[in-house]
């Protein structure tokens, strides 16, 4: 990836240029010391002076009035906030007429910036004050006020905040007077720019000490530039927060949003004081001190998925280059494109009208339809179908181009979410909320209703990543998500209520993906590349979770590596300097996956004694269990050495009904609650009460037993036996009130549960046979 840069031979402004702000895609506005704006149409070529500000007007910073402001879309913006060296701020329309002119500052306003809903403004001075404004100019609040100069200001993404500089610190103030206030030393010099993005949440520096930084919202450093040779005198996040770029004295630099450079250019601009990037991403301007400003276009960005490597080699074409054979499809598109996304067998690519669905079996003829909204800023990608996140809404699409749904839920922003945030399978779609950030919204893909109750997935702290497997049936769909503390969960989606548990199953996860074809999960664990070959085993055994894990050393990664996908056999890293890693994965896991999806166990036993690995065995152990393929599980589990385990097994098979085999296979896996409820609906009251009993759940054997009026003497028996065998006395008031009334005999009590034994022989002899009655049957006509 790289910026293509352009510059006109001669500058049209004659002084330095201080700012430049964007209207729509191709149109930007520029403001220079000489006191003239001018407009800039990139789609005709043409420069036009708006206006010629008065003589004592000298613009030193610019800001449109953002277009979804108040939820209402706009076209393009309308007004604008100019400052200015004379302690004024100006609001100033599209015309160049001045609407309004405030004082604000003491000396220079030197930065002012609206909020991302349009609400309020701040403006920051030479006075050191920082004021907030009303959207028609009148003062709501001095937020702050100190010794030294504020050269930039930032608000937060949920405009709640406001960030600045002050000499070589940064500090975050809340709106709020009581909330607290972050404030750390950020360089070692005067910091120059600051810029907070509204999706990542993350802050970008730059200083007199020539480095710019990457920090996150709590002040913790994630990345530091090398010296330049001059100070940063601008940055700007991209509006997806997957980009910013970075200007200095004849530099101006593209980098990813972890820091590292994708690519440097050196033109002939003097300073550049101001960065701007276009609304759809595509392009940025930068208000240079030789009175040029100057453009520049992303080119060059790379797509990858199995044997596809696809380059976006112009504005508005695409190379598409198959390794296999070195078969090279050149695409073209009418408009400049704006995102693009290659997975499973489909190119989908936006441009700003359209959208194009490509086939790789077929890159002559993409199917293509018109697009609402032109700013496409999010697109994912499942087997099925597709998903469009735009300024208006989310829009699933198949990819015959048919609208499927467009979900909606009470404070959806689009403007914030990414890949880490919303997550796409074939039936489910999972949104982490905004407001509150504990939340997961999971809606229905193919309706775009909340499901089940429409209550949202509740975690107990905020969640920073969520990601849906790609792969099973929808009533087994699982959610991975990562929390605030950097630990490892999944949810199976379809649970709802009670039934809904979220299990933990790793600790100091940086970075997971899904396997595109199988239900394996890989992550970055502290110093180790993990691969949970089955997650879902904390659902049947969670003793097996450790023997069913693939861990090597990910030292080779170095440091804050981000894992980009896991297809087929094969994980993508990229390092932290940006190089690209490949690890490859063992093809047997998934083969495993693919046997058992087929229920060919016979198959799937012979593959694990050939492979003879322990991980492996695990894997057929817990898969045999959740499918109810107890010869296989017995052979698994001793293959692993688990004695205990293959006892029980022998002990269902011995069950006298189907209702007692699936309780006991929930008691496996530890749903205590689940087993108990499937014993009492088929009026197997006293097996319920003795699987308390076995599990010294006497409180609750008593209240069953008490409930439905039967076995409370087995009960107090078994209870009274325990006691003796530890050498204790009866404290618990319910068992001494109950045994008062209640005689243990134990004869009568082994002949009542002899009697409920038979009769659950009997009833499920009765059962079977009228099964087979009814299959003997002719069916009728």
């Amino acid at each position: 990836m790289r910026l293509k840069t352009s510059l006109l031979k001669e500058p049209k402004h004659k002084e330095l240029v201080s700012c430049v702000g964007w209207t729509t895609a191709d149109e930007l506005y520029s403001c220079s010391e000489d006191h003239q704006i001018f407009k800039w149409n990139l789609l005709t070529n043409e420069t036009t002076q708006v206006v010629k500000l008065q003589d004592e007007i000298f613009p030193i910073d610019l800001h449109w009035y953002p277009k979804t402001a108040g939820g209402k879309k706009q076209t393009q913006a309308e007004i604008c906030v100019l400052t200015s060296t004379d302690g004024k701020f100006h609001l100033v329309s599209k015309s160049g007429r001045i609407e309004k002119t405030i004082e604000a500052h003491r000396g220079a306003v030197l930065a002012g910036r609206w909020n991302y809903d349009g609400t309020a403004l701040v403006t920051a001075g030479e006075d050191g004050q920082i004021k907030i404004w009303s959207k028609s100019g009148m003062l709501r609040s001095t937020l702050t006020q100190q010794g030294t100069s504020v050269y930039s200001v930032a608000w937060g993404p949920d405009s709640d905040k406001i960030l600045f500089t002050s000499g070589k610190q940064l500090i975050i103030k809340p709106l709020q007077p009581s909330a607290k206030v972050v404030q750390w030393k950020a360089h070692d010099g005067v910091i120059l720019k600051i810029d907070w993005n509204s999706v990542n949440d993350l802050i970008l520096s730059g200083g007199e000490d020539c480095k710019y930084k990457v920090w996150d919202s709590y002040g913790r450093l994630l990345y530091s530039s090398s010296s330049h040779d001059y100070p940063i005198t601008s940055v700007a996040w991209a509006p997806d927060g997957e980009l910013f770029t970075v200007g200095s004295f004849n530099t101006l630099r593209l980098c990813d949003r972890t820091g590292w450079s994708y690519a440097l250019e050196k033109p002939n601009t003097g300073s550049i004081f101001n960065i701007a990037w276009s609304v759809d991403g595509t392009q940025v301007a930068g208000a240079c001190g030789n009175g040029h400003v100057i453009f520049a276009h992303v080119v060059e960005q790379r797509w990858e998925w199995k044997n596809f490597e696809i380059i976006l080699s112009k504005r508005r074409t695409m190379q598409v280059r198959n390794v296999l054979n070195d078969a090279v499809d050149v695409l073209e598109f009418r408009d400049r494109v704006i995102k693009a996304s290659l997975l499973h067998g489909h190119l989908v690519v936006t441009t700003s009208l359209q959208c194009y669905v490509y086939s790789t079996k077929n890159w002559n003829t993409p199917l293509i339809f018109d697009l609402k909204e032109g700013t496409v800023s999010l697109i994912l990608q499942a087997e099925r179908h597709f998903l469009l996140v735009d300024g208006a809404g989310i829009y699933l699409f198949s990819y015959e181009g048919r609208l499927i749904s467009t979900p909606k839920f009470p404070g959806l922003r689009t403007d914030t979410l990414n890949s880490q945030t919303i997550s796409l399978s074939n039936d489910t779609i999972a949104i982490r909320d905004k407001a509150d950030e504990k939340a997961v919204f999971l809606i229905d893909a193919l309706s775009g209703k909340p499901l089940g109750d429409g209550k949202s997935l509740l975690h107990k702290m905020e969640i920073m990543e969520i990601a849906l497997d790609q792969y099973g049936s929808a009533n087994e769909r699982k959610l991975a998500l990562i929390d605030k503390n950097r630990d490892l969960y999944i949810a199976l989606v379809r649970r709802f209520g009670r039934d809904q548990k979220i299990i933990k199953i790793g600790t100091m996860v940086h970075t997971m993906a899904w396997n595109d074809s199988t239900s394996m999960l890989c992550g970055i664990q502290d110093t180790q590349f993990t691969v949970w070959y089955y997650p879902s085993v904390v659902y049947v055994d969670k003793d097996l979770l450790f023997k069913t894990l693939y861990a090597k050393d990910a030292s080779d990664f170095s440091r804050s590596p981000h894992i980009l996908n896991y297809v087929s056999n094969q994980v993508t890293i990229r390092r932290s300097d940006g190089s690209l890693v490949y690890t490859n994965i063992s093809p047997y896991p998934a083969i495993l996956h693919e046997y058992v999806n087929c229920s060919r166990w016979d198959d799937a036993v012979r593959l694990c004694r050939f492979v003879k690995e322990q991980t492996l065995w695990a894997c057929l152990a817990a898969m045999a269990v959740a499918n109810k393929e107890l010869i296989t599980a017995e052979v698994a589990y001793a293959a692993i050495g688990e004695v205990e385990k293959i006892q029980y097994i022998n002990m269902m098979k011995d069950l006298p009904s189907k209702e007692s085999f699936m309780a006991y296979v929930m008691l496996f896996s530890g749903n205590v609650q689940d087993a108990e409820g499937i014993l009492l609906r088929a009026g197997l009251i006293y097996q319920a009460i003795q699987v308390h009993i076995n599990l010294f759940n006497w409180d609750r054997a008593l209240e069953l037993a008490v409930k439905h009026k039967t076995h409370v003497d087995t009960v107090l028996a078994h209870r009274q036996k325990y006691l003796e065998n530890f050498i204790k006395k009866e404290t618990n008031k319910r068992f001494l009130q109950y045994s008062e009334g209640v005689e243990v005999d134990w004869e009568k009590i082994q002949a009542k549960i002899e009697m409920e034994i038979s009769k659950e022989r009997e009833r499920s002899a009765l059962a079977s046979s009228t099964t087979t009655l009814r299959s003997s049957l002719p069916s009728r006509q």
